[in-house]
């Protein structure tokens, strides 16, 4: 039988468990509920475990028929979003303001699948080792859990991450050697103006007026200061400022993002919010504070890896569903830590069409389950052998 065919007979139970995740979604780093449910199943069915790695993170390690192959890593993230879930499924968020809106529900059961199948029918030779990775939304869980001794204290030849894809096609997987995913920086902008009653604005430094021109200059740095052949976002997705009508404000603050694959882009745009924000600073009479971030890298696939990938996929779903050189995405990832640590590969795989990830309507296509846990399980049946 194969992995699909027999991940089937209790793909009932993998949707059950995705539904009751998705139900108690924990933001990054409180992932204390999801880290002991995925714990408790993995030692259920017999696979040495180890907690608390990079905070609320889960290590499982299952050794094949022998110990003489390769060591293959296979990683979930456990993480939900801040986000009010705006669906009516009966299993939606029981929480307030959070809501596993990107699908981490679906990975972790979908790597909780490939273990249990693994553990079932110990069809390789080597080790695979299982990694549940807290806080993947922004907050650093893949530098936490490497920082904490990761590769050291379960060290592996490659490891492979899997994310759905809810604009489809679905059971299409996507993948490429290189660059896949961009860089990320986290930016904050606090402008420090003067306050004054809204009918005497001369009496104020207007701190919503520095904001809004310098937001705008701000996208002059994609049109005309970075490269047009080198891909480069600006976005500004937060700007606070007030409380009442009747008066200006003594600051602002504006965030948002920088997405980049060029390291010397990356350099430029952060170089150009600086200075932009120095210069109208200058030219209001404001201060304005910049802090930027370095949050993720670029996540760039192993060309053997990536190869890999795309052959089992071949296997399982057949060439039609694969697509073996796909375009980058300018979204991030923290995987691409992991995979700058060892070789490894990520992919995409699609889902039916619905709304996007990141969204409150959006909703994990179930029909994935057993498609991702055949997948990450029979890389393991692969790759262990040397």
């Amino acid at each position: 039988m194969s992995p699909l065919d027999r991940i089937k007979t209790y793909a009932d139970e993998l949707t059950a468990l995705r539904h009751d995740i998705h139900a108690h979604p924990e933001l990054g780093f409180e992932e204390v509920r999801t880290a002991g449910l995925v714990a408790d199943l993995l030692q259920g069915y017999g696979i040495e475990v180890h907690r608390g790695l990079g905070g609320t993170g889960v290590v499982g390690i299952l050794k094949g028929r022998t110990e003489n192959g390769r060591r293959i890593g296979l990683r979930a993230e456990m993480d939900a979003l801040p986000i009010e879930e705006a669906t009516n499924l009966p299993y939606r968020s029981t929480v307030p303001g959070k809501m596993h809106a990107c699908g981490h529900d679906g990975h972790t059961t979908m790597l909780v699948g490939a273990a249990r199948y693994l553990a079932e029918t110990r069809d390789f030779d080597g080790t695979a080792v299982f990694v549940f990775q807290p806080a993947e939304e922004g907050l650093g869980g893949a530098r936490a859990m490497i920082k904490d001794g990761l590769f050291q204290k379960f060290p592996v030849d490659e490891i492979y991450g899997l994310h759905n894809s809810p604009n489809g096609p679905h059971g299409r997987l996507r993948t490429r050697p290189g660059p896949i995913m961009a860089a990320a920086d986290f930016f904050d902008i606090r402008i420090i103006g003067r306050g004054a009653h809204a009918a005497e604005p001369q009496r104020g430094i207007d701190p919503i007026v520095v904001g809004t021109a310098l937001a705008q200059a701000m996208q002059s740095i994609v049109a005309r200061n970075a490269d047009p052949l080198k891909s480069c976002v600006v976005s500004i997705t937060q700007f606070h400022a007030g409380a009442a009508y009747n008066v200006i404000p003594e600051s602002a603050h504006l965030a948002g993002t920088i997405r980049t694959f060029d390291a010397a882009i990356r350099s430029l745009a952060s170089e150009r919010i600086r200075a932009l924000a120095k210069g109208y600073a200058a030219a209001y009479g404001a201060e304005i504070e910049v802090e930027i971030q370095d949050v993720f890298s670029v996540l760039e696939n192993s060309a053997e890896q990536a190869a890999a990938a795309a052959e089992i996929a071949t296997e399982l779903f057949g060439s039609d569903n694969v697509e073996a050189d796909c375009t980058p995405r300018m979204g991030s990832e923290d995987f691409a830590d992991m995979v700058m640590a060892v070789p490894g590969a990520y992919a995409w795989l699609g889902g039916i069409p619905g709304p996007g990830l990141h969204n409150a309507s959006y909703n994990f296509d179930d029909s994935l389950i057993p498609l991702g846990s055949a997948y990450l399980a029979r890389l393991v049946e692969r790759r262990t052998v040397a």
